[in-house]
């Protein structure tokens, strides 16, 4: 069995599901390559709880975590299986490694899973689980989380970290020029990711161009560390994605492609 990848995906905004952009087509052929993938783990950031949670209904429901969208958002659905024995299998590799991780009969998926993998396997074929960030996860505890979720891709798994590289939602412009700031942070990412410089990526918040205008917070970052996490000595890819409403980059990664 060939091994799977390990992604970074930048979501961006809900509305990404209903506009491509530049990313979501590339997404789209990445994943026609993954239709032998034996499922598909993914960490969002907008499913964060005390110690780590995994999904482990058999048929997971698509959750609309959002607010003031058009419309058309709310009746979208991503109805891929789930599966009860990887997520079993899951949280016990996460309890080895030191974390405290159960597994969720109810949970579903949320907008920072199902909206990149629409594009990404919009068939919606492979089983998915959702992986919890916890509350207290900082760039180290996301790159070790990655690390345990990485004997995954030997079995054919592929390891998604759903994110942003840019997340300044106070600067969103429906219209208007990119944002200087938010292409200075994505080149500063992007070299660091294709040196294959964790170190400068786990300590980004003091020494990225503009990272706390870039992540007010940090939830929509630490995918990125996870997904690094998981790629071991793999080669990264950029997937270019531009930026969206002046200020969100979509640009994403892959080890393993």
């Amino acid at each position: 069995m060939l091994r799977a990848p390990a992604l970074f995906i930048s979501h961006g905004a809900p509305t990404f599901a209903l506009e491509p952009g530049l990313l979501g087509p590339r997404l789209t052929d990445i994943g026609e390559g993954l239709a032998h993938a034996t499922a598909i783990v993914v960490v969002s950031p907008h499913w964060q709880t005390g110690g780590i949670r995994v999904t482990g209904a058999a048929m997971p429901g698509t959750i609309h975590d959002f607010g003031g969208f058009p419309p058309a958002l709310y009746t979208l659905t991503y109805p891929s299986p789930g599966s009860p024995g990887l997520a079993c299998e899951t949280a016990s590799l996460l309890i080895d490694a030191g974390f405290v991780a159960i597994v969720d009969p109810e949970r579903g998926y949320d907008h920072g899973a199902w909206v990149p993998l629409r594009h990404l396997r919009p068939e919606a074929d492979v089983p998915v689980i959702q992986v919890s960030m916890p509350h207290n996860l900082d760039t180290a505890g996301a790159l070790r989380l990655g690390k345990a979720l990485a004997p995954l891709r030997d079995r054919g798994v592929v390891i998604v970290g759903s994110g942003s590289l840019t997340h300044n939602l106070y600067e969103v412009r429906r219209s208007g020029e990119n944002a200087a700031y938010a292409s200075d942070f994505a080149a500063w990412s992007r070299k660091a990711v294709l040196e294959g410089n964790t170190d400068a990526l786990r300590d980004y918040r003091r020494l990225a161009p503009s990272a706390i205008r870039a992540h007010p917070t940090e939830e929509h970052y630490l995918p990125l560390l996870v997904a690094a996490g998981a790629a071991g000595e793999d080669a990264p890819t950029v997937i270019d994605g531009g930026i969206t409403y002046g200020v969100l980059s979509m640009d994403s990664y892959g080890w393993g492609l």
